[in-house]
């Protein structure tokens, strides 16, 4: 049964928190996420994501920010974790709001990665990353 039957604040707020608490146990998302956001530093990134999550979902308008400059800072970022990411997205998705809540969610989150993937990775000239992004576009819900 799931926890939530709208979306609003309060369950953005907790598939956010739900979601990087997943993340930040993941074998392969973890260590990046580490090396990139201090312990200090989680209150306020996870109140930058709710307000991201509030936009795109709400379209409240609370977000603003350069995702794109953001994650070109990142180290150890690369295309091959852009699934793992969707994946643990689209079941925490899944574990908190019936399915056609969780496949709005999947379904944004979906097309932030392939167009966040393609501006952090792509570079004029070259093909993109077809493979990676056919998966990432694909990815369960």
């Amino acid at each position: 049964m799931p926890e939530f039957t709208a979306i609003d604040e309060a369950s953005i707020q907790a598939m956010v928190h739900r979601f990087y608490e997943r993340v930040r146990a993941d074998a392969e998302l973890g260590p990046v996420f580490d090396a990139a956001i201090t312990e200090a530093g989680w209150p306020a990134h996870l109140n930058r994501m709710c307000a991201f999550w509030s936009s795109v979902m709400l379209a409240t308008g609370r977000y603003s920010g350069n995702p794109v400059t953001v994650h070109r800072a990142v180290a150890g970022i690369a295309p091959d974790l852009f699934p793992r990411w969707l994946d643990l997205f689209h079941a925490t998705a899944a574990s908190l709001f019936p399915p056609p809540l969780a496949a709005a969610f999947g379904d944004k989150a979906s097309r932030i990665a392939a167009s966040l993937q393609l501006a952090v990775f792509h570079r004029p000239g070259e093909r993109p990353p077809a493979a990676s992004l056919g998966r990432v576009m694909t990815a369960p819900v």
